[in-house]
């Protein structure tokens, strides 16, 4: 049987949660997982079960050392963007806003680096193409 090496679309997409989280400075927390090169918002994929906001809870959790209940998160939407990380894949994420008062993010789990940034500071960075085309401070 011949098969095409083109995936059908459904399965070229990445389905995550990702948190927009800006401190007083106006600076939008990036991170970047170990073995890569790009800094993404924090939160990831879910597990079977979650709901969108459980999975970023617990993602801002194991990644960050977070601590921000599922029901404060405040829905932004849903973005889709190239993903930073697998070539040829689309992200698609549901993003939510949440503010993590006076908690100080820790590098946790996969993550490798974690940057407050501005988008005049993400000029000599690699940014996912979800942060950099929606959610930088200006």
């Amino acid at each position: 049987m011949n098969t095409s090496d083109a995936a059908p679309a459904h399965d070229r997409s990445i389905h995550v949660s990702a948190a927009v989280i800006v401190n007083e400075r106006d600076e939008l927390l990036l991170v970047r997982k170990a073995g890569t090169t790009a800094f993404m918002q924090p939160g990831g994929k879910p597990e079977p079960g979650e709901s969108p906001s459980q999975t970023l809870s617990r993602e801002l959790l194991e990644e960050l050392g977070l601590a921000v209940e599922a029901d404060t998160l405040r829905p932004l939407g849903s973005y889709t963007a190239a993903a930073a990380n697998e070539p040829g894949f689309l992200v698609i994420a549901e993003v939510f806003e949440t503010d993590i008062g006076a908690q100080v993010p820790v590098i946790g789990a996969e993550i490798e680096e974690l940057r407050w940034v501005t988008s005049k500071d993400a000029d000599g960075l690699e940014i996912a193409p979800l942060a950099r085309e929606n959610f930088l401070p200006a």
